[in-house]
């Protein structure tokens, strides 16, 4: 038995490593598409958060910008079709069926695979939602391909390649993960990662229609009823214009109360950072950050917070990042646009009663405007 030659150049490791050329069945794969997520008569702003981004993918590649619309023969999926353009679409593919009503994962599966099988997307994104997450995980093992979920940062990159960035290692690493050999490209998003495209009046453009071969008994699962959930809107720090949070920094569970007031003083939601979530001291839907929610505020106030990787990827979108710490050393002052180096318990009710006395009813709604 011979041995390997320890003189002969081994082939390079990782993204370097891998062969670049697409296979043949994969080189007529082209254009960018954004699944619009349509659920009981609504879109999802997220969808047209990646129109916006998917419009600069499609610009550098040279290539068409594509929304797809799944929905039930009813005024809401026609008015997605013209959102859809007036986001920057330059064609929709539209599946329209009773089907597709409610969400299952079945008939919209087989929906967006046929659609992916008969006119091949290079890319495709979809919102990380509860919808989008459940959707895009299936599409890609029906087709065999990757998916790079919960991205920060789309691009391409020299070759045209999707260049998918995400945090990694419980948020302490960012890394850019690729879909070299195979066909869509995949990724998700999460909601307010990215800004909100500008919308412009325009025409219903080109509207590709397909046929959803898929009959109701073909399906496993059935709607049975619609129960919305209770607490649905109780929190929407997401899509929030001032947003207030506390971190361990508060020292203890009944200080929240002081971030609630700052808050409420200030027309503002509240919220926490991840370990405030993991003592049970604040619900999981209050949590900001890279588990947690995508914010994107016009103002944002961190009150005892230290601002790890994993909370600054939620959080570096605010226009202005305001932290509270005791230490001068904290991670957030290296990305909050003001620091306050002071104890968050002490400073805070001062800082409600002096917005309290400023701030009528009226010009508080206005704070973010």
């Amino acid at each position: 038995m011979s041995s390997a030659n320890p003189d002969t150049p081994r082939p390079p490791a990782g993204r370097a490593g891998m062969k670049k050329e697409l296979p043949e069945r994969f080189r007529a794969y082209r254009h960018v598409w954004v699944f619009i997520e349509l659920e009981r008569g609504q879109v999802h702003p997220v969808s047209f958060e990646l129109l916006g981004e998917g419009r600069k993918l499609a610009d550098k590649l040279g290539v068409q910008l594509a929304g797809v619309v799944l929905g039930p023969p009813e005024e809401a999926t026609q008015n997605a079709v013209a959102e859809a353009f007036a986001y920057g679409a330059d064609l929709v593919y539209f599946v329209e069926a009773p089907l597709l009503a409610d969400y299952r994962n079945e008939p919209f599966t087989k929906a967006m695979t046929d659609l992916v099988d008969t006119y091949k997307p290079e890319i495709l994104l979809l919102g990380a939602t509860t919808l989008g997450r459940d959707l895009a995980g299936s599409v890609a093992t029906t087709l065999l391909t990757g998916l790079t979920a919960d991205c920060t940062e789309l691009d391409v990159d020299a070759d045209g390649s999707l260049a998918a960035t995400r945090p990694t290692f419980g948020g302490s690493l960012l890394c850019t993960i690729y879909t070299l050999n195979y066909r869509p490209q995949m990724a998700t998003v999460r909601p307010r990662v990215m800004p909100m495209p500008h919308r412009a009046d325009r025409g219903i453009g080109r509207v590709v229609t397909h046929k959803l071969s898929l009959a109701e008994d073909e399906i496993a699962t059935k709607v049975l009823g619609f129960l919305p959930d209770s607490q649905s809107g109780t929190a929407n720090l997401a899509y929030a214009d001032v947003v207030v949070a506390g971190g361990l920094g508060l020292g203890g569970a009944e200080n929240l109360q002081l971030v609630k007031s700052l808050a409420r003083a200030i027309g503002a939601e509240f919220g926490c950072s991840r370990p405030l979530v993991q003592k049970g001291w604040m619900p999981a839907d209050r949590q900001i950050g890279q588990t947690g929610k995508t914010i994107r505020p016009k103002l944002y106030i961190a009150a005892g917070i230290s601002g790890a990787i994993q909370h600054r990827v939620g959080v570096e979108a605010a226009d202005l990042i305001v932290a509270i710490n005791t230490d001068p050393n904290a991670p957030i002052f290296d990305f909050a646009h003001l620091g306050i180096v002071t104890d968050a318990v002490r400073f805070l009710p001062a800082l409600t009663e002096a917005f309290t006395r400023r701030l009528s009813p009226h010009s508080r709604d206005k704070l973010a405007s």
